[in-house]
């Protein structure tokens, strides 16, 4: 009798063991959510999405299928996606006109109906696969190199610069912004942001680097009128921005709990030699040049994520990756705020063997380099198309990927068969 008990308890820890570790090592989805690996698809001048301007709802929604699947298959867990890239919108909005980049002429739909954001949206969560909203929060319009300057015969007529030409400021790279000194111009990104939050299931809000375009932007005027209390216009515009970011994270989570809110600036707070709080760096400083006080949101934790784009490899005298890192690792510290980094895929497969980017190697220490650090929560690569006819780099980030699943969940199940041995010896 004594015997058969045993046999039975055995069975039953075995029937038990089997769902633990079904249990214990999840699908590769649920794992990989607790690391970001994001990719950014960039559809200003058609960079990612879609190749070139259709109003074709079948052809947008090949293109947008193929790009999902292709993120599936690199082990990538988020997406995201331009939508908003210069005051337009790849989505049916009530503030800005669809975008030219998507059907080739501002204010122009695409067929059938179709809402390219919520088709996004529903085929990236079919996979497992997280949606942030990109969106440019200043720009009106971005021209090429050799392009005229831009002007507003360039705009649909329902765009909110025609409406109110003096939130406008012509820059002196021939495009036009919205000037980020003007109340109403806040008050128009924070609405547009929150038309989404409120209309689709998405899993964040992403603003990049641009912020105020330089330091020569012509916005006197409106320093005079709005400037009061301020010493110079250069504390007065980085508080502009710093007003942006800190109302509208509020309304997000006014709005959804859910939905994260993140930033992806330039990978250069400031130069040591400027600022004592800076990095030992050389190069351009977002604090001075862009305005945009990253650093200040991380610490007053105005934002969910931040995505450093380091763009540069290990060792470089200018901006050195490593101290790069290391910079963000100690800015994030002791804040709620997470931390990913944003990596120069576009950068890898230079065809000069001289150069650091020759192969794929620096991206692969790279990314070495970061698992050393466990306050970097994941990656995000720049941009779909430089994995375009580079399989060696597909292929390298989908085995990296692989190698640490492998790694977690061997991890996992060692902690159960632990459980169950002690388990075993105790009724045997």
């Amino acid at each position: 009798m004594k015997n058969s008990f045993k046999i039975i308890s055995i069975l039953l820890i075995m029937v038990i063991f089997q769902s633990t570790i079904a249990f214990a090592t999840p699908s590769l989805n649920t794992i990989e959510k607790k690391e970001m690996r994001g990719l950014w698809v960039s559809t200003v001048l058609n960079i990612d999405y879609p190749s070139k301007p259709t109003t074709d709802a079948e052809v947008l929604k090949k293109e947008a299928i193929k790009i999902l699947d292709d993120v599936k298959d690199m082990g990538l867990n988020a997406v995201f996606l331009q939508v908003r890239p210069s005051g337009d919108a790849l989505y049916p909005s009530k503030y800005f006109p669809w975008s030219k980049y998507l059907t080739g002429k501002q204010g122009v739909m695409p067929s059938d109906g179709f809402d390219p954001l919520k088709f996004w949206i529903d085929e990236a969560h079919k996979r497992g696969i997280q949606l942030h909203a990109w969106l440019n929060p200043y720009r009106i319009t971005k021209k090429k190199y050799n392009e005229p300057e831009h002007d507003f015969a360039s705009l649909d007529f329902f765009h909110p610069a025609i409406a109110n030409p003096d939130w406008v400021v012509k820059h002196s790279d021939g495009n036009l912004y919205f000037n980020p000194g003007v109340p109403e111009v806040r008050e128009l990104v924070m609405d547009g942001v929150i038309e989404i939050v409120e209309n689709y299931d998405v899993d964040g809000i992403h603003f990049d680097d641009y912020f105020y375009p330089g330091k020569d932007f012509d916005d006197k005027d409106a320093f005079e009128k709005y400037g009061k209390g301020f010493e110079n216009i250069h504390d007065w515009r980085r508080e502009n921005v710093n007003i942006l970011i800190g109302e509208l994270s509020k309304r997000i989570k006014e709005t959804s709990k859910d939905v994260s809110f993140g930033i992806s600036p330039f990978g250069i707070w400031a130069n040591k030699s400027t600022n004592p709080l800076g990095s030992n760096t050389k190069g351009m400083q977002s604090y001075y040049k862009q305005y945009a006080d990253t650093r200040k949101w991380v610490k007053e934790e105005m934002i969910d994520y931040i995505v450093p784009q380091i763009y540069w490899h290990i060792g470089f005298s200018i901006a050195d990756y490593s101290e790069l890192l290391n910079w963000w690792v100690d800015t994030t510290k002791g804040t709620n705020v997470e931390l990913y980094i944003g990596q120069a895929a576009y950068r890898a497969g230079n065809p000069d063997p001289n150069s650091p980017w020759h192969g794929f190697s620096e991206i692969e220490r790279q990314l070495t380099l970061n698992s050393n650090f466990s306050q970097v929560k994941g990656s995000v690569f720049f941009t779909y198309n430089s994995f375009e006819g580079k399989p060696a780099l597909s292929g390298l980030i989908k085995s990296i990927y692989q190698e640490k699943q492998y790694v977690m969940d061997m991890e996992k199940l060692k902690i159960v068969i632990k459980v169950i041995d002690k388990y075993i010896r105790q009724i045997v």
